[in-house]
C-alpha cells in the first residue's frame, strides 16, 4: 500500500528529511534497508527474496522513510499499520507474539509501528529524531490516540540480558494491569525476585520510547527468527511526556 493517509514531510535540513513512501519502488528501498539491518547485520531469518525483507503486512502498511538529502538514499524507515487497516487485514503484526485483547479494547484510534531500523552509519546522529518527527506528523494529522509496537532487546545467554532489561522496565515504565498483554513465547529466564541481582540499562531505541512516556505492556516475547526478545510498548498520546512532547511534535517544523 502506498501512502493514503497524510503525514507532514519534514523540512529538508542540511542532511536528512522524512517522507511517506508513495510508490512500490520506494517501499522496495525500505525493504532493502531492512534486509541489510535485520538479515545481514543481525542474522534474522527473513521472508521474501534475497536482498529484501518483505512479508504479508507490507502491502497493508504505510512506510515512513528517512533520506540523506545529499544522496537521496533511504537511511532509516519504519512501517505504520492503522487500526482500520489491521481490521481489514484481520490482525496486527504483533498479534503473532502477544494476545492483544487489552490493547484492542482501548477507547481510541490505534497505530502500530514496526520494522523500525536505521543504517549503521547514521545511528549516532539525528536520523532517529528525524524519523520520530515524521511519525509525530502522521499521528497528529490523522488523529491517533495510541501508538504501540514491539521494541526489540538482545536475548543474551539463556535470555538473561533480556530479563535484566525487563527488570529495569518494571521499575521505570510498567503499564497498568489493564494495558498488559501476555507473550505467546515467554523468556527462558523467569522474572527475577531481586532486581538488584539482574538489571541492565535500556537500549537506545527503548530508552527513547520510555522518555516519550511509553509503557511496557508486560513480559517480553522471544522471537527466535530475529534472535531477540520483543517488548510491547504503548504510548497514550494524551499522556506524552511534556519534557519531550515539543521535541517530538515540533522538530523540523511539524
Amino acid at each position: 500500500m502506498v501512502a493514503s493517509a497524510s503525514a507532514s514531510r519534514a523540512k529538508r535540513g542540511e542532511r536528512l528529511f522524512v517522507e511517506l513512501a508513495t510508490s512500490a519502488a520506494e517501499i522496495r528501498e525500505a525493504q532493502a534497508l531492512r534486509y541489510q539491518v535485520f538479515g545481514e547485520e543481525l542474522g534474522a531469518q527473513l521472508q521474501g527474496e534475497i536482498g529484501y525483507d518483505r512479508d504479508a503486512f507490507d502491502d497493508h502498511c504505510q512506510h515512513l522513510l528517512v533520506r540523506d538529502a545529499r544522496t537521496e538514499r533511504v537511511v532509516g524507515c519504519t512501517r505504520l499499520l492503522t487500526g482500520a487497516d489491521a481490521a481489514r487485514l484481520g490482525r496486527f503484526y504483533s498479534e503473532s507474539e502477544f494476545d492483544l485483547t487489552a490493547i484492542k479494547q482501548l477507547d481510541g484510534r490505534l497505530l502500530e509501528v514496526g520494522r523500525t531500523c536505521i543504517a549503521p552509519a547514521f545511528r549516532q546522529g539525528s536520523a532517529i529524531g528525524v524519523l520520530w518527527s515524521g511519525l509525530a506528523g502522521f499521528v497528529r494529522d490523522n488523529g491517533f490516540d495510541y501508538l504501540f509496537g514491539c521494541a526489540s532487546v538482545p536475548l543474551g545467554d539463556d535470555d538473561v540480558q533480556a530479563a535484566a532489561i525487563m527488570n529495569r522496565l518494571r521499575r521505570q515504565a510498567l503499564a497498568p494491569t489493564a494495558w498488559q498483554v501476555a507473550p505467546r513465547v515467554p523468556l527462558h529466564t523467569p522474572p527475577s525476585a531481586d532486581d538488584a541481582v539482574l538489571d541492565a540499562p535500556l537500549p537506545p531505541l527503548l530508552r527513547a520510547y520510555v522518555r516519550l512516556g511509553a509503557k511496557a505492556c508486560g513480559e517480553p516475547c522471544r522471537d527466535p527468527a530475529f534472535g531477540v526478545a520483543d517488548v510491547l510498548m504503548l504510548l497514550d498520546i494524551q499522556a506524552l511526556n511534556p519534557a519531550y512532547s515539543r521535541h517530538f511534535f515540533d522538530r523540523h517544523g511539524l
